[in-house]
């Protein structure tokens, strides 16, 4: 893996440059000339045409190459397909066009036994992880090998891919691989012994966002690896300071996405972009704390939270305060009963009580102000068009409701003897439960993973 493909300058080779170049008129005469050409491969890697038009990204040449073969799965020196070479070099627009015309996702190179989910990952191309799994989804792999036990697949070294993407620092495709269900606390571990987690492999890179997006997915800062090292050791083993301090069992804990959002059947895209970055923010403001007075520091915080976060305190005068911290601006409501809450409050409301690890059912969260039980979130309607429509019914009934006064009385009223449950919502801190992860399989150390895979 790494190696770069070069056009052949030899006589035998001259389709194969003709299709890297991107020649595409050359290429239609040879196969028109001689169709064996179609079937000669590179004298070393044994590449085929099809290999070299998938890492070169020449779509419309492969487009062409396909309708001439029937079998886009071709191997190469190393049993490496097609698309595995496009996912490797981040080749999207061919890694779809392969997927479209069923190119297995599920097969295994000798090299390493690593998969294209595993090759997209190891070099951070998120769009093709992205690609890859939502053709998984759509594919005989999910009906008959199964979706969930596709994307935490393991290499020879029981490395899923979560594990690649942490040790090569790819913020990006972590988060992609964790949203699609991939276990956070998976061991590289083979025959029942303990191995490394992707944490340990974050730590021991030194990648501080894919620690951070571990650490908000539940990652386990006492697990041990085969050595009987929890993270924070590794990082400070590699000098890694800001991620140890981070990793620290001392430090406070951060704050994890809540199980019971991943059971919420239609947690709406807006809604849990907001959500989510309430939980970044909230652990920004707690690792603040923790390296303040440090020699560390952390990176600016995305220009989306900041901007956000000053829309918001603008839009306070027209829209409706949150009436659980009377802080921040409502930006989630609750489907079907249509109560509205910060996004903050809503995390802390997900996050109040810790999952049972002995159960494999999560008890729900529940509406604060009706104790009915939350099945939906969706963006909060704009308050401003609530107004409207009620000046619109009846000129007579209208109501100042812009006083935060006014809101704060009415909602304590609704609230009664169950405001005293909620009055931890507003601060986020504390311990929360732990998405435990278990594997099979032998050792794995960590300079097994240090490999560099072979083209």
């Amino acid at each position: 893996m790494g190696q770069s493909m070069s056009c052949g300058t030899r006589p035998e080779h001259g389709i194969f440059a003709s299709v890297q170049c991107g020649d595409i008129v050359t290429v239609r005469r040879a196969m028109t000339a001689d169709p064996s050409l179609l079937h000669q491969t590179t004298a070393y890697d044994r590449h085929s045409v099809l290999h070299v038009a998938a890492a070169s990204g020449q779509i419309e040449i492969l487009s062409l190459l396909l309708e001439r073969f029937t079998n886009p799965d071709m191997l190469n020196r190393h049993k490496q397909t097609p698309l595995m070479l496009a996912a490797m070099y981040g080749r999207i627009s061919c890694v779809k066009k392969l997927a479209e015309v069923g190119a297995n996702i599920l097969m295994f190179d000798s090299a390493n036994r690593r998969t294209c989910l595993h090759y997209a990952a190891y070099y951070g191309h998120a769009d093709c992880v992205q690609a890859i799994l939502s053709s998984a989804q759509s594919s005989p792999v999910a009906v008959h090998w199964g979706y969930a036990r596709f994307v935490y697949i393991r290499d020879d070294k029981g490395a899923t891919p979560l594990h690649l993407a942490a040790r090569q620092r790819r913020p990006e495709c972590v988060n992609v691989l964790l949203d699609s269900g991939s276990l956070v606390c998976a061991s590289t571990s083979v025959y029942g012994s303990p191995g490394s987690t992707p944490l340990h492999l974050a730590a021991r890179s030194g990648s501080i966002d894919c620690v951070r997006k571990l650490l908000a997915w539940g990652a386990d800062r006492l697990q041990r690896d085969a050595s009987g090292r929890i993270p924070y050791v590794v990082a400070m083993k590699h000098k890694h300071g800001a991620c140890g301090a981070l990793l620290n069992p001392s430090s406070a804990e951060p704050l994890v996405w809540p199980s019971p959002l991943k059971f919420i059947s239609e947690l709406n895209d807006e809604a849990k972009l907001l959500l989510e970055q309430a939980l970044m923010d909230a652990n920004r403001e707690r690792e603040k704390t923790i390296l303040k007075g440090t020699a560390y520091s952390l990176p600016s915080p995305s220009s989306f939270s900041d901007t956000a976060s000053d829309d918001n305190m603008s839009e306070a005068s027209d829209s409706e305060l949150c009436c659980i911290c009377f802080e921040q601006v409502c930006t989630i409501e609750v489907k079907d009963c249509g109560h509205q809450m910060c996004a903050q409050c809503t995390l802390a409301l997900c996050c109040h009580n810790k999952p049972n690890p002995t159960t494999s059912t999560v008890t729900p969260p529940v509406c604060p102000f009706c104790r009915s039980v939350i099945a939906r979130l969706v963006v909060a309607e704009n308050n401003n068009k609530k107004k409207n429509n009620e000046k619109s019914k009846s000129q007579d009934e209208v109501v100042d409701v812009s006083s935060s006064k006014l809101r704060k009385h009415r909602r304590s009223i609704n609230l009664g003897e169950e405001s005293s449950s909620f009055m931890g919502l507003s601060t986020i801190g504390g311990s929360f439960g732990k998405i435990t992860g278990r594997g099979s399989g032998r050792i794995a150390a960590d300079n097994e993973l240090m490999d560099k895979p072979i083209v």
